[in-house]
């Protein structure tokens, strides 16, 4: 198909697109020139802030207003920090100590990192309210289940993080925290969305937010049978006259499930998406040059045979160029110092019991799944601490010695039947200190002798832990 060169370029406006490793293949640079909106970092393209800022800056000398964002959430969620950990305790742990000055200063602490590395847009903060202690993928990644927790830190968060020049954008509207399944994987269903997700999404408005990402999430009586992500009444209606949000709507990846399943392909997941109301499409983070024309095509078949308006096309590129000119200002960064993240990673985990006596422990890190937001970044006392004898396995494989204490590290510990009875099977013979680094849950096995939650599994608040038990 021939495609008019304005049509393309308009269309290439509406796109935020990935590619592997960390050097930019000469495609991207071609897209770049001829309209594409950005680019996605992942951990996969990052090896070191040189490399880092010589790579943005690369990518910025092609055009000065290309949106370079990352998924920096400051917690569990880190490219910047995938193959170490977050040197900050993350959302969770930031709502537990409720100290919305400190979320700023954390924010405004990763917007600086990202400011000086050349990265202008951060697909953070998550302002879902996480009412389901099971939800598979948001869980520490949200502040609260209270939404006025959630806001009050959203909107923190938000201040902070564009104080230094980089744009915000708040997701995953109109709220993932009540869902039971992952949209990375399946198309969850929850039922209607209740005022209680919204206050956040409102703060985040109400502090300038440049940019709110949609869910791929299904509400039956609103969206039907589709996502949040191709449903006008969630993006026009509620989003844009209800809340009055004037900024760029970002989709979360159309290459996850949650879209492709409702859409067949991801050609039609765009065309929808722009449809609905959406600006920016993440594409997620494997794409090709093939995809991306494929897409284009898509795209520009739907405006000439009239399936996609030409107005609505152009409205989304004028309020993604719109952003990348806000994010496109001489950045400010405002780096505070070093030791700010394991300092509020100390305020944020809660010791129960005794957690002494662990300094002849053995150091049993069981070995969960991650999901696929936070990917395998280390996690947990294990990395960290080189003294102790280690086991480093599932549950149904842990064969801890006789005798000696036991230091039992986890995530989502109360999610998992093998995990509780090992635990509690083993307190019976051993003095066991648990470390819950997932979403805290009121599950306590009897005869522990202590409990730390930490509300997260960075390396701040896995030192933070290791400190607790003085082992540090």
């Amino acid at each position: 198909m021939s495609i008019d060169p304005g049509l393309r370029r308009l269309t290439l406006r509406t796109l935020l697109a990935a590619f592997p490793g960390p050097s930019a293949p000469e495609w991207s640079l071609h897209l770049i020139s001829e309209g594409l909106a950005g680019l996605t970092l992942f951990g996969s393209n990052v090896v070191n802030p040189v490399q880092v800022s010589s790579l943005t800056g690369e990518l910025r000398a092609v055009r000065h207003d290309v949106l370079l964002a990352i998924d920096e959430e400051a917690g569990d969620v880190t490219r910047l920090h995938a193959s170490t950990g977050s040197p900050f305790p993350g959302n969770a742990a930031l709502g537990t100590i409720d100290d919305p000055q400190l979320t700023h200063d954390i924010y405004q602490s990763v917007g600086s990192d990202l400011a000086t590395l050349g990265l202008n847009l951060n697909l953070a903060p998550t302002a879902d309210v996480n009412t389901t202690s099971e939800n598979p993928i948001i869980g520490t990644r949200a502040f609260s289940a209270d939404p006025a927790i959630t806001a009050r830190h959203t909107a923190a968060a938000t201040t902070g993080l564009q104080s230094t020049g980089v744009a915000a954008c708040a997701k995953h509207f109109p709220g993932h925290g009540s869902t039971t399944t992952d949209s990375h994987t399946s198309l969850p269903t929850v039922p209607l969305s209740r005022p209680r997700d919204l206050p956040p999404f409102q703060a985040a408005i109400e502090a300038g937010t440049q940019a709110i990402m949609t869910a791929h999430i299904r509400i039956p009586t609103i969206t039907g049978a589709d996502p949040a992500t191709f449903s006008p009444a969630i993006l026009r209606t509620l989003l844009r006259h209800d809340l009055a949000f004037t900024g760029a709507i970002v989709t979360d990846a159309l290459s996850m499930a949650g879209a492709i399943q409702a859409a067949g392909t991801i050609g039609t997941a765009a065309t929808r998406s722009l449809s609905a109301g959406a600006d920016l499409l993440c594409l997620g983070r494997r794409v090709t040059s093939d995809l991306i024309e494929t897409i284009v095509e898509a795209i520009a078949t739907a405006v000439t045979e009239g399936d996609l308006p030409l107005s609505r096309l152009e409205n989304a590129a004028h309020r993604t160029a719109t952003l990348a000119a806000w994010a496109g200002r001489p950045p400010t960064p405002k780096p505070h110092g070093p030791t700010l993240g394991l300092e509020a990673a100390r305020r944020a985990i809660h010791v129960e019991g005794t957690p002494t006596g662990f300094t002849e422990a053995v150091l049993i890190q069981l070995d969960t799944p991650h999901s696929v937001a936070e990917g395998s970044t280390p996690w947990g006392l294990a990395p960290l601490i080189k003294t102790l004898d280690k086991i480093i396995a599932p549950p149904a494989e842990v064969t801890p010695p006789p005798g000696r204490p036991l230091i039992i590290v986890g995530r989502r510990l109360h999610q998992d039947p093998a995990a509780r009875n090992l635990i509690t099977t083993l307190t019976a013979t051993h003095r066991v200190a648990v470390v819950e680094m997932g979403w805290p849950s009121p599950w306590r096995p009897a005869g522990a002798t202590a409990f730390i939650t930490t509300s997260g599994a960075t390396q701040s608040l896995s030192q933070a832990a290791a400190e607790a038990l003085t082992l540090r």
